[in-house]
């Protein structure tokens, strides 16, 4: 059986907004190419940008390498309800 070795320390590092390691990583939830959203020791961290790819993952170590043009990220907390997403034009014509 594998031994996962996951940082019990997170930390993200963002290179002029191109490229970027995120460490105490539980698992990717899902990636496209304007958004990454990760489960991570310190919550669910959502990434957004333009032409983001998951680079590389370790699973082992509990790090993702990521590139692409970083707008900006945030975090929603395990177990907290989702913010009420609704698109726009259901919120106009709702």
């Amino acid at each position: 059986m594998e031994e996962r070795i996951v940082s019990k320390n997170h930390k993200i590092t963002i290179n002029s907004r191109k490229n970027g390691t995120i460490s105490g990583v539980n698992d990717v939830i899902s990636f496209d190419t304007e958004k990454i959203i990760l489960d991570t020791i310190g919550g669910i961290l959502t990434i957004r940008g333009q032409k983001l790819h998951v680079k590389r993952l370790s699973v082992e170590k509990g790090e993702v390498d990521i590139e692409g043009i970083v707008d900006g990220f945030g975090y929603k907390e395990q177990g907290k309800p989702e913010k009420n997403n609704q698109s726009v034009m259901k919120k106009l014509f709702g």
